[in-house]
């Protein structure tokens, strides 16, 4: 094509999720454009990412493979040795030990920029690739023989499939004229990160409470990384608060379980809601990660979902053969088909969890903690909790 030119596959944003699967990819041989509308974010080992993530055992593999995890700063991750779950009356729940789970852990706490340096440290080593930082994406054109992005600097991309992995809001799915199905949680997600006074002994925490969902996930030394899930009034006050107060705030709620806390990271919130892609894929499209579905964090399984994405998607493609188009639909349905009973699944559990934790309905209450109690003693059914999320 004039003023263009060609590859297999072109992959529409640049973070964990899109920047995994164009690595996926190009170890299956296929040459592709990464489209980034940001630079990656330069390392900055003077302070703490305050957004992290809960990478479960079957992704840190899945990260190992493709040669990132190995050559992550293993100083700065944390493995999860153990899980407790509070009920809101402070004494039922639940325990999950990685020695029951015959693991050495139940997953690892990652920084999000450790591990976005890390995939593009990868990328850059690949001649497959060819990374376009800093590109915007002007027009879509999905046709019988290829697809055609146009960048807003004039440039032409034609390749045989696009990858819409631009999140939650993604410009590729919109594009494409893919609805979404969701709701709103009307609630905020608020972060921030911790010193604390006791080690954790890389204990994740969470209580649900009154007044929303909070976990404490452990990072490396005595430090940990907060995440309160819980109504925008309650968000914004905590945002609004001075260092002191939200410490005292955070260390109060979990019942001052890791002594008294100093703030690393200021608290920042973001909206929560449920989504998902009406269709995963259309003729020369597929979308991966937070463009095709978003889920409560409650469980912390949102990029390990975008992992598995990425993971089936070179998978289907690399099984495809010699000569098989890499955009053409029914091979891309069988990627569809792959991922969306776990996408539904994962759905289904977070929402139902939220559902039953916020519900106000006189009995709930002591139905949910005594429902609690009961798992905590079938240790079948913990075996099976812990080896789902453990994928």
């Amino acid at each position: 094509m004039s003023g263009g030119h060609d590859c297999d596959v072109i992959v529409v944003g640049g973070g964990l999720v899109g920047a995994a699967c164009a690595l996926a990819l190009a170890r299956q041989g296929l040459r592709l454009a990464l489209v980034e509308a940001a630079p990656p974010p330069a390392p900055d080992d003077a302070g703490w990412d305050r957004r992290i993530y809960a990478i479960s055992p079957g992704n840190a593999a899945f990260l190992a493979g493709l040669g990132v995890w190995d050559a992550l700063d293993a100083a700065r991750i944390e493995p999860i040795a153990a899980m407790r779950v509070y009920g809101d009356d402070g004494v039922s729940g639940l325990e999950f030990d990685a020695y029951q789970a015959g693991a050495e852990a139940l997953g690892h706490i990652v920084e999000s920029r450790l591990l976005q340096t890390g995939l593009w440290a990868r990328l850059r080593e690949r001649e497959e690739v060819e990374l376009l930082a800093g590109a915007r994406c002007a027009a879509l054109r999905l046709e019988d023989a290829a697809a055609r992005l146009v960048l807003a600097d004039g440039r032409t991309l034609r390749a045989r499939l696009v990858v819409g992995a631009d999140g939650g809001h993604s410009w590729i799915r919109e594009q494409a004229g893919i609805g979404i199905t969701g709701s709103d949680y009307r609630q905020s997600g608020v972060v921030a990160n911790f010193a604390t006074e006791r080690p954790h002994r890389g204990i994740a925490r969470q209580w649900f409470r009154s007044d929303g969902i909070l976990a404490w996930l452990p990072l490396p030394g005595d430090r940990m990384s907060m995440v309160w899930s819980t109504h925008p009034e309650h968000a914004r006050a905590l945002c609004a608060m001075t260092p002191e107060a939200l410490c005292g705030a955070v260390a109060e709620a979990g019942g001052h379980t890791l002594g008294a806390l100093s703030l690393l990271t200021p608290a920042a919130a973001f909206p929560l809601r449920l989504m998902h892609a009406e269709v995963l894929v259309r003729p020369r499209l597929a979308l991966v990660g937070d463009a095709a579905h978003l889920v409560h964090p409650l469980a912390g399984q949102g990029v390990n979902l975008g992992f598995h994405d990425a993971a089936a998607l070179a998978q289907v493609l690399g099984a495809r053969g010699a000569q098989a188009d890499a955009g053409d639909y029914f091979l891309l349905r069988r990627f569809e088909r792959a991922r969306k009973l776990d996408i539904r699944a994962m759905q289904a559990t977070t929402d139902g969890l939220y559902t039953l934790f916020s519900s106000t309905l006189p009995g709930i209450a002591g139905l949910r903690n005594w429902g609690m109690a009961l798992t905590n003693r079938l240790g079948w059914l913990k075996r099976r909790l812990m080896a789902h999320a453990m994928l």
